[in-house]
Formats: C-alpha cells, sequence, structure tokens
C-alpha cells in the first residue's frame, strides 16, 4: 500500500505491535507500533529450513520432544574468509528494560566490499525462559517495520511453549528504525506526501503527483544517498545470516510475517543449508511483478472491504443498516468521492486535511484486523457525518505518525527498500494506465495503491531484485502460512510461494486480517508451534477453519 504492514486480542485499540507489507500503499507498515496488524502492517500482539540436510524428514516425535538448534558452524555453510570477522564477533549484549538485551552487531555496507565501510544492526532479544533450543529470529513486515518494536512485544506474539524453547531475537534490518536509518523528508513533508491525492484525475493533480514523487526520491538521495544502493532485501538477508552465526545457531530457526515472508524466502534461496525452520505467516510471491503485485494486493483490500460490509450489516452498531452489500460498498465509494471535493472535519485541531488519501488510509488500517472492525464501523458512522476525526487516527496508525506529529522512518525505508527491490514503470502516463486497470478490479483502493509506488520512476538507483520464483533447493521443510481474506497479502501469494519453493508447504486459515499465527486459531498455532519446536510438519494443503 503507498507504500503500506499483525496478535491477537478482542479488543482492537490504538497501542500495541504492528507488523506491514506493500510496495504500493504510500504509508506502511505492520510491523509493530500500533495495535492495527497493519502499520501496515499492525499487530494486535496482546491486544496487533534450510539444511539439516539433503534428506531431511519430518518429525513426528511427540510434542514433547524437539529438534535441537545445532552449535558452532558445523552445518552453516561456511562464509567467505573475508566475511569471517563479522560472523565471529561477540557483541556486547546489555539490559535494555522489562527483561530484554540489547546490542550492536556489524555488517559490511557493501558484502562486495567486506573491508569497507561497516555500519550497524541494532538487534535485541528476550531469553527463553525454559530449555533452551536456540534462536527464533522474527521480522514483522513492511518492509520498513522495526523488528526491535515488535520483539518488545514478544510475550504476545509468539506462544509460551516457543517462548520458553527460545530466545526471541527482533532487529531492525539496515536502512530501518535504530539501523542506519533511511531518511528524505521532513515532517511537513511527509504529511504532505501521505495526503497526496489518491486517484489524480486532473492536469494539476497529476503534476502534484510528479513534483511530490519527485521530491520523495530527490529528499533520499540528498539525505541518504549513500544507503541507498545497499538497503535492498537480498542485504538485509546477508545481515540476518550474519545475526544467525552471532547468536550461536548454525540453523535459522525464524518467524517472518508479511514482508518479512519475502526476506524470509530470499534468505533461503542465498543459504538453503544454513536453515532449521522457516515460517513464512502472510506470505509476498516474489515471482510477482511490481505492478501486478499492487493490482492484486489492491484487490485484496477490495475482498476485505466487502468481508467487512458482510460483517457490518449482520451486526450491532451498523451505520449502513438497511442496505445492501454492494450499498454499503457504495456509500463508502461515495464518501471517498466527497472527501476529494471537501474535505472532512478534522477534530484534532492540529490543521491536516482529511481528503480522500486519508479516508482510503484510515479504513485501510483496521482491515488488517478482524478484531478492529468495530472499530471501523464507528469512525465510518462518524465520516458519513462529515467527522473524519477518527479515520485519520487510524490513518496515523498505518504511516507511524506519533502524537507529537513525528513519523518513524517507515515510510522513507519502504519506499528505498521497495524501490531498490523491484523494476517499477518510468513516467506518469504509465502510472495512470495502471492505476486505471487497478480501479477496475478494485474500485475502493486500486488507484490509491498504483500510485503509491510512483516515486520509484524518479528512483535515483537501479533496481537490484528481478521478480523471479523463490526455490530455495535444497533446504529442508519451509511452512508457508496464508490467510483466505488477508488484505495486504492475498491467499493467492501464500499458494504462488509454496509452490514456488522446492521444500514448501502450505498452511491456509479461512479467515479474514492480515496474517494467520496468534490471531486466534488454535489450528495455526499449533501447526506453527509443532513445526518451531519439533520440526513437525502439517500435511501439505492443509486449511484451518476459521476461529470463534
Amino acid at each position: 500500500m503507498r507504500s503500506v504492514s499483525q496478535p491477537t486480542e478482542t479488543v482492537w485499540s490504538l497501542e500495541g505491535p504492528k507488523m506491514t507489507t506493500g510496495r504500493g500503499f504510500r504509508g506502511l507498515i505492520p510491523q509493530w507500533g500500533g495495535a492495527a496488524r497493519g502499520a501496515a502492517a499492525a499487530v494486535t500482539a496482546g491486544i496487533v529450513a534450510m539444511v539439516l540436510a539433503a534428506g531431511c524428514t519430518t518429525d513426528e516425535s511427540p510434542a514433547g520432544q524437539n529438534a535441537p538448534v545445532q552449535k558452532g558452524d558445523q552445518a552453516a555453510s561456511a562464509p567467505d574468509q573475508a566475511l569471517q570477522p563479522f560472523y565471529s564477533q561477540k557483541p556486547a549484549w546489555a539490559g535494555c528494560g522489562d527483561g530484554f538485551q540489547c546490542a550492536k552487531v556489524k555488517v559490511p555496507l557493501d558484502y562486495a566490499k567486506p573491508s569497507g565501510e561497516q555500519i550497524e544492526i541494532s538487534a535485541i532479544r528476550l531469553p527463553a525462559t525454559g530449555k533452551r533450543l536456540g534462536s527464533l529470529l522474527i521480522n514483522p513486515g513492511g518492509p520498513g517495520g522495526s523488528g526491535i518494536q515488535y520483539a518488545r512485544a514478544a510475550r504476545s506474539i509468539v506462544s509460551d511453549d516457543v517462548r520458553s524453547r527460545f530466545d526471541i531475537v527482533g532487529f531492525d534490518p539496515r536502512g530501518v528504525g535504530e539501523s542506519s536509518p533511511v531518511r528524505c523528508l521532513s515532517t511537513r513533508e511527509l504529511d504532505a506526501y501521505v495526503a497526496l491525492d489518491a486517484s489524480p484525475d486532473h492536469p494539476q493533480e497529476i503534476a502534484d503527483q510528479q513534483k511530490l514523487s519527485r521530491g520523495f526520491a530527490d529528499g533520499c538521495e540528498a539525505q541518504s544517498g549513500r544507503l541507498l544502493p545497499y538497503v535492498g532485501t537480498v542485504n538485509a538477508a546477508r545481515d540476518m545470516d550474519v545475526l544467525r552465526a552471532v547468536v550461536g545457531d548454525s540453523g535459522l530457526t525464524y518467524l517472518g510475517k508479511s514482508y518479512g515472508t519475502y526476506l524470509g524466502a530470499i534468505y533461503a534461496n542465498l543459504f538453503p543449508k544454513n536453515v532449521r525452520a522457516l515460517v513464512l505467516d502472510g506470505a509476498v510471491d516474489p515471482a510477482v511483478s511490481s505492478i501486478k503485485a499492487n493490482e492484486v494486493q489492491a484487490e485484496g483490500f477490495e475482498v476485505a472491504l466487502k468481508a467487512f460490509a458482510e460483517d457490518c450489516l449482520s451486526g450491532p452498531n451498523c451505520p449502513f443498516a438497511g442496505r445492501t452489500v454492494d450499498g454499503v460498498l457504495g456509500e463508502i465509494s461515495d464518501l471517498m468521492t466527497q472527501a476529494d471535493r471537501q474535505p472532512l472535519r478534522n477534530g484534532l485541531g492540529d490543521g491536516r486535511v482529511i481528503n480522500e488519501s486519508i479516508v482510503v488510509l484510515g479504513i485501510a488500517a483496521p482491515l488488517y484486523d478482524h478484531n478492529a472492525w468495530p472499530r471501523l464501523r464507528l469512525a465510518l458512522g462518524q465520516a458519513l457525518k462529515g467527522d473524519g476525526t477518527d479515520l485519520l487516527r487510524m490513518a496515523d496508525i498505518l504511516v507511524d505518525r506519533q502524537p507529537d506529529g513525528t513519523y518513524s522512518n517507515q515510510t522513507e525505508s519502504n519506499m528505498a527498500i521497495n524501490c531498490v527491490d523491484h523494476a517499477f514503470p518510468k513516467g506518469a502516463e504509465a502510472y495512470e494506465k495502471a492505476a486505471d486497470a487497478a480501479a477496475k478490479v478494485a474500485p475502493h483502493f486500486g488507484s490509491f495503491v498504483m500510485w503509491g509506488s510512483f516515486p520509484c520512476s524518479y528512483w535515483p538507483v537501479k533496481p537490484t531484485g528481478d521478480d523471479k520464483p523463490v526455490t530455495a533447493e535444497g533446504a529442508p521443510p519451509i511452512l508457508v502460512v496464508g490467510t483466505v481474506r488477508d488484505p495486504a497479502t492475498p491467499y493467492a501469494w501464500a499458494k504462488g510461494l509454496a509452490s514456488e519453493l522446492k521444500s514448501g508447504l502450505l498452511l491456509g486459515y479461512d479467515g479474514d486480517g492480515h496474517t494467520a499465527y496468534r490471531t486466534g486459531s488454535t489450528c495455526v498455532d499449533a501447526a506453527v508451534d509443532d513445526y518451531l519446536i519439533a520440526l513437525k510438519t502439517p500435511k501439505n494443503g492443509t486449511v484451518c477453519p476459521e476461529a470463534g
């Protein structure tokens, strides 16, 4: 989503971790900070394999047994000699509150020049509470989501059984948060970008898109030019392999949500002999092109909006009572059109304009989490009366705008990583055509998602990604988890990734919201826990029923 991000409680609030994903949504991120699973990606936490060998088999031992994580480097593929100092470093872990330990890990800025400039990756861990198997590295999504903030919710985002057996290790990928963050725009400039017209249909609106999108790219080059060529997911995956070695594991155990599934898949492709177990929840399909991914993601949000409409009409406090589902969708379209012509009232008193873009972001944020739908009902009820304040608050969650008006670097890092990971078309004409096509399959979100990638049209560095299938040949079983009505990462992507991976196994969840693990399904939770702890895999293609 404009560049848009995941566990669980029955009450949705504006506090908590979040997750995100998206190549196009302008805001983004899930990955940790708000209770919305998206953040865009927000996690409502507490509220939002590669080698054990070529002949690895499923462990059918009882849950009380376990598959230990090997120590040392006997099983892991040996790093290049020039990289050995990074793999053998001993970071100084120090207490950083609430039982957590924090450290800085050094990695090369450019892996092709390991003796050159170095950067630091910030990491955090929560020690295991029981008989330790090893470390579980986690990533909430994005790109741009802070794994450090996400890990702070470790007591909610994984089960007690997993907490007992693993140190939970979060990290901010390069370019994100506390790890050499990409910076591009001032707070005022970010406010303007986030509110940029989402469906330009006039020459002046197109010109505004060009001006602000070019300004975004130029700002990134001016403030973070030395970092931009090196913030892609391939380098983040290499950093993750250094982290694996630094925490003492020869096989990586990993939980990635949303964009974190893409990071995990790239890791598996690079280091198939260094994995123990990978859970890829809310999967991104690496083989889908940038423009097609935007279109499919927009369609996923459209499916989620329809599910919300059905749920609203069947429950209490629905502002659309008496309408049909199509009637609800039509009224939401009218609301967006009205906000495009005449902004809604802003009760926060900060002078920001609540236009169509803010309305779309405010609707998208709670679609990440079914528990947030009651809040969306209330917000839409207010908006129909001309008050967009609550939609603005939820939009702020999605783009990680803080109460003091400042932003994390989520939006900036999301754009920087996406633009180097994927090839995007050049010029406004190509985007107009793509936005029109997307709007046909996703009338509420298509144009918005598509134009959210427009800064990549002006990006100062060439993309390094190739949008090809990831096979990870030689890896042990990799568990891909998909939610049938996931708005941000459509179920088709989970099926695609599972089929492309040579050892991929698909676990489906017939539910709503973004990601499935620790969102209420005991079926999903048990399958993931058994896999992480004992390497016991579910039958490929298993679909867990909707929780509740």
